[in-house]
């Protein structure tokens, strides 16, 4: 075999999800790594969605692995519902640096999903008085979504948990709440083709990754999307020095500054200043003309109103050529 194929197959690591392979609910900078990979290695991840309540009924089409059933027999369920396949470290990655995380590849991996409706939660809190969920058939092979509503939905799958540790000293993190860390951004854009750039806060970085979802509208209003399992392909490099205080994205055609918090006022104000200081950190405009430009060609998107800290994200075309490689 030549030596680049040597090379090429070493990089390549796969992951399933399992009773020793999954954290349920939570972030925690305690976490042993499930994984241990060099900086632009390539990873490819499998993931689950749904605790038992979730699972489809008896007698349905749905088919559900045995690890599913075993993870939830023997994995401790945290305060938040994701599982997470993970963590990953990064050989050398240090607080201060960045994961650079090109998602190579989103891929449908159950033939179902469900969506649920909780009360007092969701934009709507008082739109119900009881859990009421929903189970959707997923056609794998032509990546339809299929509706009890007489329509399909083209599947647009992503990811919307992946975050690094947080520090030791913040103690374990529900899955719920986005951080700087990452974790429940729910940020339809970051699917194939995208880049995320996490802070590290913890030796390794340690990257988990779940929630996957079949399909979401901006908002993901009524708290749950189509949730399924997926798999992602993950090339992860380095960033040193990078000092990130919030995650940030690309796509192939836009930058994107992210921001969260409880209200969503200061959720919109702090995404939209992320990006004005990306824009003047390329030493091409003032404050005060980036701030115009943002007005004139940036879009301000509502990412969810639903995991108790909002989210917003602003986008940028690429084709102002203000903001260089990371």
């Amino acid at each position: 075999m030549p030596q680049a194929d040597k090379e090429e197959r070493m990089t390549q690591h796969e992951i399933f999800p399992s009773a020793h392979t999954v954290h349920w609910g939570y972030f925690d900078g305690t976490l042993e790594p499930v994984l241990t990979i060099a900086p632009g290695e390539t990873v490819t991840v499998h993931t689950m969605s749904g605790g038992p309540e979730d699972l489809p009924p008896a007698g349905s089409r749905a088919t559900v692995s045995p690890n599913h059933r075993d993870v939830h027999a023997h994995v401790a369920r945290g305060p938040g519902a994701h599982i997470m396949t993970g963590p990953v470290a990064i050989s050398g990655a240090m607080p201060g640096d960045a994961l650079r995380v090109e998602i190579v590849e989103v891929r449908l991996r159950d033939n179902w999903g469900y969506n649920s409706i909780k009360p007092l939660l969701g934009a709507l809190p008082d739109a119900t008085d009881e859990t009421r969920r929903i189970h959707l058939d997923i056609d794998l092979a032509a990546k339809i979504i299929h509706t009890p509503w007489g329509f399909d939905i083209p599947a647009a799958p992503f990811f919307g948990v992946m975050g690094t540790a947080p520090p030791r000293s913040w103690g374990r993190q529900t899955s719920v709440v986005p951080r700087a860390f990452g974790g429940n951004i729910d940020n339809k854009l970051l699917t194939s083709g995208a880049i995320l750039y996490l802070p590290v806060f913890e030796p390794g970085g340690l990257f988990s990754v779940g929630d996957g979802h079949g399909v979401q509208g901006d908002g993901e209003v009524c708290l749950t999307a189509v949730e399924t399992g997926l798999t992602g392909v993950f090339k992860i490099d380095l960033i040193r020095n990078a000092n990130l205080s919030l995650p940030r994205a690309e796509t192939p055609t836009h930058h994107i500054a992210m921001a969260f918090d409880e209200d969503l006022d200061d959720a919109a104000t702090d995404a939209l200043r992320a990006m004005i200081d990306w824009i003047v950190a390329s030493g091409k405009l003032t404050f005060e003309d980036a701030y115009r430009l943002c007005s004139l060609v940036a879009d301000l998107r509502i990412t969810q109103v639903v995991n108790q800290h909002k989210g917003v994200h602003v986008t940028l075309p690429k084709w102002t050529g203000l903001i260089g490689p990371q």
